[in-house]
């Protein structure tokens, strides 16, 4: 019975708004394929978690991820 926890920043997407039901309904679909191909597991009884973190709550290398970004372009 696999579980799998994304945890995805709120931005992006197609809209650029952040993840759409759309977006998360296909990342839950093609997890569960991708585990049902590789690894055998049933569809029926595999749990798909999608967490949407804050930007400012996300962090890189010791910095909020938008001060990383900064240093790393």
């Amino acid at each position: 019975m696999p579980y799998v926890n994304i945890k995805i920043t709120r931005e992006g997407g197609a809209n650029g708004t952040g993840p759409s039901d759309t977006d998360k309904a296909r990342l839950i679909a093609g997890v569960t394929e991708l585990l049902q191909d590789v690894l055998g597991k049933s569809p029926a009884t595999t749990f798909v978690v999608i967490d949407e973190v804050a930007l400012p709550d996300w962090g890189i290398g010791g910095l909020p991820v938008l001060d990383y970004r900064k240093h790393s372009s």
